[in-house]
């Protein structure tokens, strides 16, 4: 048996590797993204969780989105946020219909598989708990009946760090229901001449086509979900998010929520790895993106926070097997 293999070996089957590279190349046609980032964005996707992208304009948040949800043959919505943006401009609401002399629901743009919320900040606090229960139970209340959003169900918000005037902070409850949270930052000089070149004539978003229907997106997520983690790599997870909670510079650490959520991110890497178990290295490499955002410390910079984590991994030991 191999290390943290806590079962006999089993190989992930030949069709789930091929429809994961098959959303690789794709998305790869048109965004210019580094490996370790594009791996994260599809745990999240794969893990059934939701992505907070925190960058300066023109990065290609919105890029990626698209991306995404062209190669999964998924339907596709895109929300603009504004401090008069109303909650049921997001999830929809009844109209009545004279026709049939009863009042009938109207989906907001939040149902489709893949929602690009764009500038997430500047909605008002009342508009972003909107999207509390859609991202944690996905679903939707309106006027006392519960509407199921289409599955696969994937959230890709932004927000930009500076220009903050007139901006409304993520409260904690919130931002702790993003799986990851992660920046794509300024390409690498080779990266930027080939978005040049990919620009030059056409978008490169025009040319994509889909490459992997959503039945098969939900059968990598059931799959993903049944790959193995040993306990050994669970108290890994727990001593790690432990030591958030007793760090003196950090007012309160990650909760179990978290250390759930590390978990199930790890997995899905793992398996987009094409591996059947979880091994430290998995959770180290999601550790920053999900545990990031998840604690406060006493300065309440983001930088200080992941300064903190990063020192935690290096220090805390690694189990062997």
């Amino acid at each position: 048996m191999l290390p943290f293999q806590s079962s006999p070996k089993r190989n992930n089957p030949p069709a789930h590797r091929a429809v994961i590279q098959r959303l690789i190349d794709t998305i790869q046609q048109a965004v210019v993204i580094d490996a370790r980032r594009l791996e994260l964005l599809l745990a999240a996707l794969l893990a059934r969780g939701h992505v907070l992208l925190e960058d300066v304009p023109g990065i290609g948040k919105t890029l990626v989105a698209k991306a995404l949800a062209q190669s999964v043959q998924a339907s596709f919505k895109r929300i603009q946020c504004t401090p008069d943006l109303l909650p049921s401009d997001v999830t929809g609401s009844a109209i009545f219909n004279q026709r049939e002399q009863r009042f009938e629901f109207i989906p907001g743009p939040i149902f489709a598989n893949v929602v690009l919320v764009d500038e997430i900040n500047r909605a008002s606090p009342r508009t972003q708990s909107s999207l509390l229960e859609s991202m944690a139970e996905g679903q939707v209340t309106s006027d006392g009946f519960t509407h199921s959003l289409p599955q696969p169900f994937f959230i890709i918000a932004t927000q930009n760090p500076v220009e903050m005037a007139g901006t409304y902070p993520l409260p904690e409850a919130q931002l702790d229901r993003f799986l990851v949270a992660l920046s794509l930052g300024y390409p690498a000089f080779e990266d930027e001449v080939n978005i040049l070149q990919r620009e030059e004539h056409a978008s490169p978003l025009d040319q994509l086509q889909p490459a992997v229907a959503l039945a098969e997106i939900l059968a990598l997520q059931a799959a993903a979900w049944q790959v193995d983690v040993a306990r050994p790599v669970q108290e890994y997870i727990v001593r790690l998010a432990g030591a958030t909670r007793t760090h003196p510079d950090v007012v309160y650490g990650v909760s179990p929520r978290g250390t759930v959520a590390v978990q199930r991110c790890a997995q899905a890497l793992a398996f987009i790895r094409d591996r059947t178990f979880v091994t430290p290295d998995d959770v180290k490499a999601v550790a920053p993106a999900v545990m990031g955002h998840r604690f406060l410390t006493r300065d309440q910079r983001a930088e200080t926070a992941r300064a903190i984590l990063g020192s935690l991994l290096a220090e805390l030991p690694v189990p062997l097997g």
